[in-house]
């Protein structure tokens, strides 16, 4: 759950170009016009800041068509369409930015956050932007102590996994991959995924913010376990699987 900025990051557009998932410059509907905004006194949205006032996430457990996006150039994030600036958002975090779509109207798109709270999204102007399509996802059952792939709706596979102990819990909710990192000074796992999600009782760990990520562990015995942080500990072979999935792709966690 720390901040892993000083590993050594997977070129995300890299993997999605390998999946074969098409990225491309993306316009989602008309053309609206444009709104300037200031970027300078706007708060960066990402898993070190909190943003307030940014729209919390309506519907936490629903899926998405698999539609990401990619701001090319720092771009401002609005609380609706035409309505106030409340953040922005860069083109990098841990690689490339790809963040998923939960929310689509003519000129505008609603976009899951990195930042804090848990579930925050915000509303960006659709020009400036590339688009992909992810077909993976991962579902997290905190109860149980699983983890879960799909492609296509198909299972790749399912694996026990170490959660969030009771008093540092695996935050509920839809979040998504944010980055990729592979980093050997980890002597517990050199491969970190974080994800846009932040532990709900820690503000700081391992001198980092808080972010839950998923990795690995050397010790087996946590696979199953509520004994984590908040992050969610899986073995290496489902972390083999996991390094293939780009960036932006949505991640479940629930309570089964």
């Amino acid at each position: 759950m720390r901040d892993e900025r000083g590993g050594s990051s997977i070129p995300a557009l890299a993997v999605l170009v390998l999946l074969g998932i098409v990225a491309a410059v993306g316009i989602f509907g008309n053309k609206t016009k444009h709104i300037d905004v200031d970027l300078s006194t706007l708060t960066a949205s990402t898993t070190a800041t909190t943003i307030t006032t940014a729209p919390l996430d309506t519907q936490p457990f629903a899926g998405t068509s698999g539609l990401v996006v990619h701001p090319r150039a720092e771009a401002a994030l609005f609380s609706a369409p035409d309505a106030d600036a409340v953040g922005k958002i860069g083109p990098t975090q841990f690689g490339p930015t790809w963040l998923p779509v939960v929310e689509q109207t003519d000129g505008w798109v609603r976009v899951l956050l990195p930042s804090k709270p848990n579930r925050s999204t915000g509303w960006l102007q659709d020009e400036d932007l590339d688009r992909a399509t992810s077909s993976y996802l991962i579902r997290v059952h905190t109860s149980s102590r699983t983890l879960e792939l799909f492609l296509n709706n198909k299972s790749l596979g399912s694996w026990k996994a170490g959660v969030g102990a009771t008093k540092t819990p695996t935050p509920p909710g839809r979040t998504f991959l944010l980055g990729s990192i592979i980093d050997h000074k980890r002597s517990a796992s050199p491969i970190v995924l974080p994800l846009g999600a932040h532990s709900p009782t820690l503000d700081t760990f391992g001198g980092g913010p808080g972010t839950v990520a998923i990795h690995g562990w050397p010790n087996p015995h946590v696979f199953g376990a509520a004994i984590s942080a908040g992050c969610v500990r899986v073995p290496k072979t489902a972390l083999a699987h996991l390094q293939k999935v780009p960036l932006g792709t949505l991640v479940l966690i629930d309570s089964n």
